[in-house]
């Protein structure tokens, strides 16, 4: 007799929380202009015809800040591209765009800027389950001199990985 195998005798399988994740544009000049100490995951208020330009990938964070208003978050300077087939209705390309975050998490990041003197800089945007996110990330200003120190590590890595690889 065969023996029937019911969902008690079945391993348990972890559930898979993980999303896909499809990054769009990465903020590489916040890199480079700042030390990040932090960093936080933002949905992003956005208009219909907003969403349809950063799904083809037209955005530009270079330059961009985010601000705490009033209790809110405010991405502003950041280039969403028009859309090319959109209407009458199609958006502002630069425009104040309102983060979404817990207000728990918005009263944590304020007293950090208020405090320390940080600043809110978008890093990453990205699509994560059909919504798009945005990376912000606490940064203190570089100085002079740190810029060139990580010019200086970035060229000393590249010359080794070169040797290396001669063999």
């Amino acid at each position: 007799m065969a023996k029937q195998t019911s969902a008690k005798n079945t391993p348990a399988r972890a559930p898979d929380n993980r999303e896909a994740i499809k990054v769009i544009t990465v903020n590489r000049q916040a890199y480079h202009d700042y030390f990040v100490e932090r960093t936080v995951e933002a949905g992003i208020s956005l208009f219909g015809t907003e969403i349809k330009s950063i799904r083809e990938g037209r955005v530009n964070l270079r330059g961009s800040y985010a601000i705490i208003r009033k209790g809110e978050v405010w991405l502003e300077n950041a280039h969403i591209a028009l859309y090319e087939h959109g209407n009458r209705y199609n958006h502002e390309p630069v425009r104040n765009r309102k983060l979404l975050l817990h207000h728990r998490e918005i009263e944590q990041l304020a007293s950090k800027v208020e405090t320390k003197g940080l600043t809110l800089i978008p890093l990453k945007l990205y699509l994560k389950g059909g919504r798009a996110k945005i990376e912000l990330g606490l940064c203190r200003g570089k100085k002079l001199y740190d810029k060139r120190e990580a010019i200086a590590e970035r060229d000393v890595k590249r010359q080794i990985e070169r040797v290396i690889r001669k063999g």
